[in-house]
């Protein structure tokens, strides 16, 4: 098997992350020229794609972590180059985009089996997943802001697919923000070349040495950049967008949730702090406290608001609202432990909200379940959804041995190490409790209220609860998370990779 890997890993070459790029980006394109009436076609693009994807992935990983070095440059202007590398950071959220891309992939064919403009929809959806891949892989802050902002492009048919009155005008809110905040992150990034040249990325930054005259310019910037970035990352008062982008597909609220518009934002964050500025050099600055601050905040309102949302989407999106800013809180203290706990958090909040939003379509998809208050006794006519649904809330709880507790078990210890208990703490117990507050009466109504009586239109009679390419996606995911923190300890887990990364990031 090694020598398999060695063999494709030499035969692919140094070109690798602009293969994995295109694999999606150039299925995407042909797919808009695929026939809507042509759903075997579409649906074999689309899997092949997927698990090409994966498989490239998998071998760029096995030659990141034996040390082979991947790049791909372009030099478009004098001083301004585009750059795509694979290091340890980008293989954390490379891999978890092609892994949850496959399983959504299936979902989404499942989820738009009879619905109109599926060509339409899975370029766009394709083209969505190139631009995540291209930005985690990016090799300087150039290339970032480029595959940032085709992102916003790329997911801005998605959120209007529908074609209502307020699938469009959520488009155009989200379209409105993310734009503002892709226009301030271009002039933070122009305004910081012009200071410190080349913008490439590298473990403990590359600003420290820059005279102590800049260092009030490089506060705005850091300023600037975190505002631009905390637009798709969703922290307060940046997060206006997403509720309103629920009116989306279910595959789309996924794809936004947990893979990539909000983790993208969340993953720019992570490599400003680092791999730009360098956490130590930050904290020299002073901007890490603020930015804690502002996690914390988004941390508490977000699970604050989720608490009065009957519709079951917004409750969740809601819930992303504070969950990703676990990643911005983790980022923002200094120290092995804490970092620990954020970058982890990308993969674990990744498989525990796609899961929920998974089992909310089933629910809409199925028997018609929009709301909290109708899911009385929905578990016993979806068991399987319904246990996947547990899991996921579970984990967002912070229950062992749930993805979820590793993560918030790391923040804690982290700030026991930086010395920032006595704040940090109190915002951990305060959304662990706020988390079971709007989780544990959806799973008391599904599991132990007497079932509501639903339109026979729903009533099915059918082997399984649902399709099964909606069944299955969602069980995966949550054995996904399930397993990654019953096996945090092992080789290749995502606790493991993140400590990999962060003891790069501290040497």
């Amino acid at each position: 098997m090694n020598e398999l890997l060695n063999v494709l890993t030499e035969a692919l070459g140094k070109n690798l992350p602009l293969w994995i790029v295109l694999s999606s980006f150039s299925v995407g394109l042909v797919i808009f020229f695929v026939q809507e009436s042509s759903h075997r076609l579409r649906t074999t693009l689309n899997l092949l794609a997927a698990v090409v994807k994966l498989a490239l992935v998998g071998v760029l990983l096995w030659g990141v972590y034996h040390g082979q070095v991947y790049e791909v440059r372009w030099v478009i202007a004098p001083n301004l180059e585009l750059l795509l590398h694979a290091d340890a950071l980008s293989m954390l959220f490379v891999t978890l985009s092609a892994l949850l891309w496959l399983v959504t992939t299936v979902y989404a064919i499942g989820y738009l089996e009879h619905s109109p403009h599926r060509s339409r929809f899975f370029g766009f959806f394709s083209l969505c997943v190139s631009a995540t891949v291209g930005l985690a892989l990016a090799g300087n802050l150039v290339t970032f802001v480029m595959f940032y902002e085709f992102l916003t492009l790329a997911t801005y048919p998605l959120v209007a697919h529908k074609g209502s009155d307020e699938a469009r005008k959520a488009a155009r809110l989200y379209l409105a923000y993310t734009f503002t905040g892709g226009l301030l992150l271009l002039v933070a990034v122009v305004w910081l070349k012009s200071i410190a040249g080349p913008l490439t990325f590298v473990q403990g930054g590359i600003l420290d040495t820059l005279p102590a005259e800049t260092h009030s310019a490089l506060r705005w910037i850091f300023l600037l950049m975190i505002v631009g970035l905390g637009v798709k990352a969703a922290l307060v008062p940046l997060h206006g967008w997403l509720p309103k982008a629920m009116v989306a597909p279910a595959p789309v609220s996924a794809l936004l949730h947990a893979v990539a518009v909000v983790k993208a934002g969340a993953f720019g964050i992570v490599r400003v702090v680092y791999d730009v500025y360098g956490v130590e050099f930050a904290d020299v600055l002073g901007v890490l406290v603020p930015l804690g601050i502002v996690a914390a905040f988004t941390i508490v309102y977000g699970s604050t608001l989720a608490l009065f949302q009957d519709e079951l989407k917004k409750r969740l999106a809601y819930s992303t609202v504070s969950q990703v800013s676990y990643i911005v809180l983790g980022t923002a203290i200094l120290g092995p432990l804490a970092t620990v706990g954020g970058i982890v958090h990308l993969v674990h909040q990744g498989l525990m909200k796609i899961t929920l939003f998974f089992a909310a379509g089933n629910y809409a998809e199925t028997l018609g379940i929009h709301r909290v208050s109708q899911m009385n006794g929905v578990g016993k006519r979806m068991p399987l959804t319904t246990l996947a649904f547990t899991l996921g809330a579970l984990g967002m709880i912070g229950i062992p041995p749930m993805a979820g507790f590793i993560s918030k078990w790391y923040l804690g210890l982290g700030a026991l190490e930086a010395g920032v208990l006595l704040w940090v703490m109190p915002v951990l117990i305060a959304s662990s409790l706020l988390n079971a507050a709007y989780f544990l009466p959806i799973l008391y109504r599904a599991w132990f209220l007497p079932a509501d009586s639903w339109p026979d239109e729903h009533i099915q009679a059918q082997r399984w609860e649902t399709h099964g390419m909606l069944l299955w996606p969602p069980v995966i995911t949550a054995s996904l998370a399930l397993l990654a923190g019953l096996f945090a300890s092992l080789p290749f887990s995502p606790l493991e990779w993140a400590q990999l990364i962060t003891a790069r990031e501290y040497k």
